[in-house]
């Protein structure tokens, strides 16, 4: 069994929830105020730092091709970019879990926020979550668990690419619930809405009393708690704002009990928040003002913060950049921990990686390391599976995977009689220069390569088109079956995965709605469901080595973008390193300050 409890309030050198993870370790000694550390991140002196000050107003500057972009809004219900949008998430909705670390970025573990306490049924089958008792939503109605049920079904109905997928127990009957309660869900979810469907997941998810609600699955969970801060179900809104605002003014003005209330929103331009004076930490948010502005690509957002037209950037990723901000005397830069590497996911669904020879071409074909060596000055954090240093069970050789071969790699080439392809990826500078790079290695081996790089949004809409060939993106997190983890990239069922479907499946929703798994499929589910650690270990050991032995992708460096602040800008996440959920380290807003 696993009971925790923490006290809310301010913690400091503490670090909060984060996001999905896409990370390179650079060994960047700390300037303006910072120190170097051993791990190479920067933690501030403290002799320089002093209390935090209440006040003031912060502009954080977010790159428009990942986290600024937010253009299906807030709700995370329907938002197609819960994941990227984690500082807006948080800042708005808190969070019933957070991802905490020391100062130093070490001894990373998931603690309870708006929630109390969670346990674990000695099964593994059900979790037992215990919430604060008086907090409300800013307006002023309470977060309890009945709003809790509401908003977990909403989110996991509700059609979002962002949805998790859980193994919930369907077999339990749905309590009696106030008929009020069933009209107000029913109304906020889509009109074609398997009803039948939701009952089930009624009975799963259930209130037991005012503060306690439970989560019955089918299948032991024991990274669902690791998992929750990067996921939908952390965010918790008011059921009575929803009913009286509508969908749309709800997208676009979420009401939630976070540290933070939404002023205006432009969506994918720009965000102005303002101090909840209800917040349930005593003294918090110390900013009177929190505004994220979206900015097109590295050099802009640089460019932006020395005019002073904001005072941080979440998520610098240019290797350049991020040394001049370390040799800028007026700026703070901070690296987190590297937990997930780059992949080239290949779709075996379709042509031309439903061959294998191509699949195994584009593993020989691929010098990772020179890349890593020219483009990142050979400190990248090199894997070839799916987690980085900085992550959970990290495994950077795997028995048999295929190495850079120029000469193997041409053979298969004509062996298949040609090979083109089209590799995507999202558009930030970085990703840009890897698929660059990767398209003169590939046609040295005689593949003929067109890059497409796109917004954020129109990524995630070719993958759930299936109409995609090869995609760089970025696998694993701190913990591998949450986030942008494992099961994400290479599950059969992910709306962003390319491997096979299962036998008998013609779809991903076939496959789900009939149970069936490939046996990667079961070996993750298998690591994810069992508490036992060193198990753990051992399966996703064994996942590493049959993504290698099918070619389903091959991974490269991992890189961890650098979050820069001005002089006098303080706060867990963007003045300490800290691990990442998603791609860029998470902040936790409440306890940001700037000197007055």
């Amino acid at each position: 069994m696993n009971t925790t409890t923490r006290q809310p309030g301010p913690r400091r050198g503490l670090l909060g929830p984060l996001a999905l993870a896409a990370s390179l370790s650079l060994v960047l000694a700390g300037c303006g105020g910072s120190e170097p550390t051993e791990d190479g991140g920067a933690t501030e002196a403290a002799a320089e730092v002093g209390e935090p000050q209440a006040g003031g107003d912060l502009t954080v500057l977010l790159d428009a091709g990942f986290a600024g972009g937010w253009s299906t809004g807030l709700d995370p219900s329907i938002s197609n970019t819960v994941g990227a949008n984690v500082p807006q998430n948080y800042a708005i909705f808190g969070g019933l879990f957070s991802l905490e670390a020391d100062e130093n970025g070490e001894n990373a573990e998931i603690v309870p926020d708006q929630a109390e306490s969670y346990e674990f049924s000695e099964d593994g089958l059900t979790l037992t979550v215990k919430l604060r008792e008086g907090i409300t939503f800013s307006d002023g109605t309470p977060l309890n668990a009945e709003a809790v049920v509401w908003n977990w079904i909403r989110h996991l109905s509700s059609g979002s690419t962002g949805a998790p997928q859980l193994e919930l127990d369907l077999e339990r009957p749905m309590p009696e619930l106030d008929q009020q309660f069933l009209d107000d869900l029913y109304a906020a979810l889509p009109e074609d809405v398997d009803q039948g469907l939701i009952e089930q997941r009624l009975g799963a998810i259930q209130a037991v009393d005012e503060h306690t609600f439970e989560v019955h699955f089918s299948v032991a969970n024991g990274a669902f708690v690791n998992a929750m801060p990067s996921t939908s179900l952390n965010l918790i809104g008011s059921p009575t704002a929803y009913k009286e605002l509508g969908a749309e003014a709800y997208s676009q003005a979420p009401v939630a009990a976070g540290p933070f209330t939404v002023e205006a929103n432009r969506l994918s331009e720009r965000l102005e928040l303002t101090k909840n004076e209800d917040y349930f930490k005593e003294g918090l948010p110390y900013l009177d003002e929190l505004s994220f502005q979206s900015v097109g690509g590295d050099q802009v957002l640089y460019q932006t913060l020395q005019a002073g037209q904001g005072d941080a950037i979440e998520g610098l990723s240019s290797v350049t950049l991020i040394n001049q901000a370390q040799q800028n005397p007026d700026l703070t830069t901070t690296l987190g921990a590297p937990t997930s590497p780059y992949v080239i996911q290949l779709n075996t669904r379709t042509a031309p990686f439903d061959d294998k020879r191509a699949r195994e071409a584009i593993y020989y074909a691929t010098d990772f390391e020179a890349i890593n060596e020219g483009l990142f000055g050979g400190q990248g954090d090199m894997s070839q599976s799916f987690t980085a240093s900085g992550g959970l069970f990290h495994e950077p050789e795997v028995e048999g995977y295929r190495t850079y071969d120029l000469d193997k790699a041409k053979e298969l080439v004509e062996e298949i009689g040609g090979l083109t392809v089209e590799l995507g990826t999202t558009d930030i500078v970085t990703a840009r220069q890897v698929t660059t790079a990767l398209q003169t290695q590939w046609q040295e081996a005689g593949i003929d390569v067109t890059i497409d790089s796109k917004p954020l949004g129109d990524v995630i809409t070719k993958f759930t088109s299936g109409e995609w060939e090869s995609m760089l993106q970025t696998a694993g997190a701190w913990e591998p079956a949450a986030g942008i983890g494992v099961g994400v990239r290479f599950g059969s069922t992910s709306p962003f995965s390319g491997t096979p479907l299962p036998d008998g499946a013609e779809t991903a929703t076939q496959a789900l709605q009939e149970n069936l798994n490939t046996e990667l499929d079961q070996v993750l589910l298998d690591a994810a469901s069992t508490v036992d650690q060193d198990e753990r270990g051992e399966l996703y050991r064994q996942a590493a080595e049959m993504i290698s032995d099918e070619a389903y992708g091959p991974f490269g460096m991992a890189f961890s973008p650098a979050q820069v602040v001005r002089e006098g800008v303080h706060g867990p996440g963007l003045t300490t390193p800290i691990p990442a959920l998603v791609v860029n380290s998470g902040v936790l807003y409440d306890r940001v300050w700037v000197e007055q």
